[in-house]
This record gives structure tokens, C-alpha cells and sequence, in this order.
């Protein structure tokens, strides 16, 4: 089964048309924040690092199998998230068979998400991801790793993974807000040179998923 939705998944990326998609969870956090990111993202992606990612991104739950079409999935919020044991199981199975979910801390998410992220690898911690890794390298270089986007606590930026065989499959970017900085330039009033570092790191995790 899992041989099956790794080619599903691999037929995807190397597909003529790529898709991605949001993750609409459960528990009551607000999956739909940001409703703008993601499609700034993918025309941005299209037009400087020669992806053609459908424009407008799916929308999946975490047991549903469409999952599998999509080889990068995104979630964010400020609240509770709660995967079911089918969400847990399919999830698994999907970053397993070479899916990647990014999972962005929208100011609120991390004292929930993180008991979740455990329940999906129990055996996996999550580890902060060095700057010298190719995710902050290419095509856009981050020497210093993750960017700073909003202040939320004032705390520096961190982006945690979970590897499988030296493989990033799990990226959850905290105390950044990535998604604020790819929203629409009037919802945030961020300054050009904000949202383009937010932009340039999420095309290098885009760069990232299609290329290793």
C-alpha cells in the first residue's frame, strides 16, 4: 500500500501540473487563517523558481485520502488542533510514503500542536533544523536560518523537523509566522522587504519537496 502512494505521490511532483494543499483540521483552531498565504505563495513559486502549481490550492482533511495527491500540505491557526486516530494514522502513512507537511504557528497553535506532531511520531523528536541545511540554502540563501516575520513573543524564529531516513518530512516553523508574510500586502501592512524574506523561505521549502 505505502509502495503505491509513494508513485501516487511521485506521479504528483513530477506531474505537468503540481498541486498543494491546506489542511482543514479539527479541535477548534482556525485552519482557514490566512486564507490569502497560499495563493501568494503558488504565484510566487510559478513565477521565479519555475514551478506550475495549480493557482488555486486544495483543501484536505488529515484522514482523507485525497491527502495523497498532494505532495506538500500546509496548516496553520492560533488554537487547538486535534487529530483523530484515523487523522494520526494517515498522516503518518502519508509522510511516510514521501508527502511533507508544513506546519505554521500562527501565534497560539504550539502547546497543541506539538501533543499532536508526538502522537503522529512517537519515537521522533522534534530537532531544530541547523542553518547550513539545503532548505535554507536554495534557491533563496538564509545564512541565518529561519526568518524573523512577526514578533509574537519576541522570541528568535525556529523551524523544528522530523526526518525520516535524513529526510525532512515534518516542518513546523515557530515564533516566524511565514503565512502572515505571504498574505495580501493590506491584511498585515508588513514593509515590502518582510514579505518578500517570508515569500523567498517559503519558495525554498517548495524547491525543497519538488527537488529531493
Amino acid at each position: 500500500m505505502k509502495k503505491k502512494y509513494f508513485l501516487f505521490l511521485l506521479f504528483s511532483i513530477t506531474s505537468f501540473s503540481q498541486e498543494i494543499a491546506l489542511v482543514k483540521y479539527k479541535g477548534g483552531g482556525d485552519w482557514y487563517a490566512n486564507s490569502t498565504s497560499l495563493p501568494n505563495l503558488i504565484k510566487y513559486c510559478n513565477a521565479n523558481i519555475n514551478t506550475k502549481i495549480k493557482s488555486k490550492p486544495g483543501l484536505v482533511e488529515p484522514s482523507s485520502p485525497d491527502l495523497f495527491s498532494y505532495p506538500f500540505v500546509h496548516m496553520t491557526g492560533h488554537g487547538n488542533v486535534v487529530f483523530s486516530d484515523a487523522d494520526i494514522n494517515n498522516l503518518r502513512n502519508y509522510m511516510f510514503s514521501g508527502g511533507f507537511l508544513h506546519i505554521d504557528d500562527n501565534y497560539g497553535m504550539d502547546q497543541y500542536i506539538r501533543k499532536e506532531i508526538k502522537k503522529i511520531f512517537p519515537n521522533n523528536d522534534l530537532i531544530e533544523i541547523p542553518s547550513n541545511h539545503q532548505i535554507f540554502q536554495k534557491p533563496y540563501l538564509f545564512p541565518n536560518g529561519l526568518p524573523k516575520i512577526h514578533e509574537h513573543d519576541g522570541k528568535r524564529p525556529q523551524a523544528f523537523g522530523i526526518f525520516i531516513e535524513n529526510r525532512l518530512v515534518l516542518l513546523y516553523t515557530f515564533e516566524c509566522d511565514l503565512g502572515d508574510g505571504w498574505e495580501d500586502p493590506e491584511v498585515h501592512n508588513d514593509p515590502t522587504e518582510v514579505r518578500d524574506k517570508a515569500l523567498k523561505m517559503g519558495a525554498n521549502i517548495i524547491n525543497y519537496i519538488f527537488n529531493n
